[in-house]
């Protein structure tokens, strides 16, 4: 399991307290490095191609300064709903505003992720179709209040209380709407 890279020094290039949560889980060795990237994308890119885009550019910093024996994992999660990128809300109003376009409907959330080391780069996507039921303006107000979704794509977690009372049903891994499909992840990791 995972022998093939044993040998590599792992660096988990995100902030996401969830990402190194679910990576632990792995029972991968790693530390955690972080390079500040311009989240920006080309306009005309389709929604299911960002996440895997924002991933391959967070690799580029590392990629000139790492050795042979370094390997790095970067990864962008985002949530789209009628082909609208709903990002990180910057207030309570955004999250608000959000959580209201999500309410009764079915919404996709795509992590892509990025392996790098010196001399090779895989990339890949992971989607999963998330439904939720319609909520009701005091839900989404005690949620926001209480939990402060500001650095979740979409406004919210599904491990968190709106996961439990929202989310009807999904189709795809449950880890990948955490941040990081750790199934693929584990499965590339084997391949690479």
């Amino acid at each position: 399991m995972l022998q093939n890279i044993k040998a590599y020094k792992i660096i988990l290039a995100s902030k996401s307290p969830r990402r190194k949560q679910l990576l632990e889980e792995l029972g991968i060795k790693f530390e955690v490095k972080t390079i500040d990237t311009d989240e920006s994308y080309p306009a005309e890119l389709l929604t299911d191609k960002i996440a895997e885009y924002l991933a391959i550019k967070k690799a580029i910093p590392f990629k000139k300064n790492i050795d042979e024996q370094t390997l790095v994992i970067t990864a962008d999660t985002i949530v789209a709903i009628d082909n609208e990128v709903l990002g990180k809300p910057a207030n309570y109003n955004e999250a608000f505003s959000m959580l209201t376009k999500l309410s009764g409907k079915a919404h996709l959330v795509s992590t892509g992720v990025c392996i790098t080391s010196k001399h090779k780069n895989k990339s890949f996507t992971s989607s999963t179709k998330v439904f939720f039921k319609t909520l009701t303006k005091v839900e989404i107000d005690h949620y926001i209040k209480q939990y402060q979704p500001f650095d979740k794509a979409g406004a919210y977690g599904i491990q968190e209380w709106i996961g439990f009372i929202a989310v009807e049903r999904i189709e795809g891994s449950y880890f990948n709407v955490m941040g990081l499909p750790v199934q693929r992840l584990y499965e590339e990791l084997c391949d690479f």
